[in-house]
């Protein structure tokens, strides 16, 4: 295990509640941790391995995950306002009630992701994979959706007003 911000940082880690922010993270193990309430504003996650973390809670605001493997992440109301996601595994994550306004995933992968209720509000969507997501009651306002895959996608109650649809696939 490393040690990061006094913290060790590795599979299995119980972070819950740790003060990482702007902590340098790029490609950090962190399989099945524990970073619920965890304050991760500002890190650099890139390539980060989260697979089947908890972050419930956590603190991601202008965090940098782009590439991470996020899969089977437990997300729920994590707070990801204006983070950095492009070309994440976010498969089958657990994401209801987060904020991920304005958040940048240009071509992530959410496939079988749960975002019940999360905002995504003026979120760079372009090219993501939304294939079997749940987005019930999610906030897509002003949302770019240029090129995403939508099909099979749940979209009852979601709110679309002024988001980019050009070229949506799998959109009714």
């Amino acid at each position: 295990m490393a040690i990061v911000n006094g913290y060790e940082i590795g599979p299995g880690a119980d972070l819950s509640g740790a003060d990482l922010r702007h902590a340098d993270l790029t490609g950090a193990n962190l399989i099945d941790a524990d970073l619920s309430g965890a304050d991760l504003s500002g890190a650099d996650l890139t390539g980060a391995n989260l697979i089947d973390a908890n972050l419930s809670g956590a603190d991601l605001s202008g965090a940098d995950l782009r590439h991470a493997f996020l899969n089977g992440a437990d997300l729920s109301g994590a707070y990801l306002f204006d983070a950095y996601l492009p070309n994440a595994d976010l498969t089958g994550a657990n994401l209801i009630d987060a904020n991920l306004s304005c958040a940048g995933l240009s071509g992530a992968d959410l496939r079988e992701a749960y975002l019940i209720a999360a905002d995504l509000s003026g979120a760079d969507l372009r090219g993501v994979y939304l294939i079997d997501a749940d987005l019930t009651n999610a906030d897509l306002t002003g949302a770019n959706l240029t090129d995403a895959d939508l099909t099979g996608a749940n979209l009852t109650n979601v709110d679309l007003a002024g988001a980019n649809l050009t070229n949506v696939i799998g959109y009714p």
